[in-house]
């Protein structure tokens, strides 16, 4: 197949990402010094103007790609076919709908993964004219995913991340006693690649280069044990104002209060004896999203119910 120019909207999984770094993961295969030529040609442009490799992207940037051929490994199938899937609705009409993701499914494809929830969707609803996420959850986290219909309502949806008005909640089972008093983390972010590829994310100094400002809201709902318990657990709401890839994770684990489950910033030899007792996943769900509907700008509230696997991990709780 021909390659075709490219127009890629920014959402919140790549805000900040420089735009070199953001082309070496879309177009994988393509070697590094033949992206820095496509940038400095001009050929790459982010709102109809020209960037910098180290130029950082925003939420509702439009990214333009000129045609490259993608060189595809002899291991990758003669495309790969991907599977229809539907997935739990919590709400749907003719702009978008709210799905319940499941965990242990990706979004999207990329990152070896060959498929995830909106190319599934796309399989199985192939009169939809568009299908397009608002935005991300991590592989591994529950709940409430938004998919746009239409491209106005992608980008009304995308500006409301962008400004910080949609209200979003999460549900974390952590270690410990949670200090009742630690309600606002206001740490920054930077994300960063290890050897092998795979982003990883800390806290970082302000005035460190990258780094970006992250605040994550937590009320405490339930304990169980006491802090002099080591296998003491809290439950807790996570409200996130800035939506940064694995924000809670890494502000909740810096407080040493790691997520149950969590095999990247988590207490590993805690996760073995969780899953000896049957939790086998993290424990971070998306419960609750409030925001105004983009159409007619009635107010919104999605709710996502516990997943049975961690219903008897939430310390009696319901949403």
């Amino acid at each position: 197949m021909t390659p075709q120019v490219m127009y890629l909207e920014i959402d919140d999984a790549s805000d900040g990402q420089r735009v070199d770094n953001f082309l070496t993961k879309v177009l994988k295969g393509v070697p590094k010094a033949h992206i820095y030529r496509l940038i400095r040609s001009g050929e790459v442009r982010v709102n109809k103007k020209r960037v910098q490799a180290d130029s950082r992207l925003a939420i509702g940037d439009l990214v333009r790609i000129p045609p490259v051929r993608v060189a595809q490994s002899q291991n990758d199938a003669q495309n790969v076919r991907v599977p229809a899937a539907e997935f739990p609705i919590l709400f749907e009409d003719e702009f978008f709908l709210a799905i319940d993701k499941p965990a242990g499914v990706a979004v999207h494809g990329g990152s070896g993964v060959s498929f995830g929830v909106i190319e599934q969707l796309r399989q199985a609803r192939p009169n939809e004219r568009m299908l397009e996420l608002v935005h991300r959850l991590d592989k591994e986290t529950s709940g409430i995913l938004l998919v746009a219909k239409k491209r106005s309502t992608l980008k009304q949806l995308q500006e409301q991340f962008k400004q910080r008005t949609i209200d979003k909640k999460y549900l974390a089972l952590v270690k410990g006693v949670w200090p009742k008093n630690l309600k606002v983390i206001d740490l920054p972010l930077y994300k960063y690649l290890l050897d092998n590829g795979e982003r990883r994310v800390k806290v970082v100094p302000i005035e460190h280069e990258g780094a970006q400002r992250s605040v994550s809201l937590v009320e405490v709902l339930a304990t169980q044990g006491s802090s002099v318990e080591e296998e003491s657990v809290s439950l807790l709401s996570v409200k996130i104002k800035t939506g940064r890839t694995h924000q809670i994770r890494v502000h909740l684990s810096h407080h040493r209060h790691p997520i149950a489950g969590d095999d990247k910033y988590g207490d590993f030899d805690w996760n073995k004896r969780l899953a000896s007792q049957g939790l086998r996943r993290m424990y971070l769900h998306a419960y609750r999203l409030c925001f105004k509907h983009p159409e007619h700008a009635t107010d919104m509230e999605i709710k996502s119910e516990i997943p049975t696997n961690l219903i008897n991990w939430s310390l009696n709780y319901q949403i």
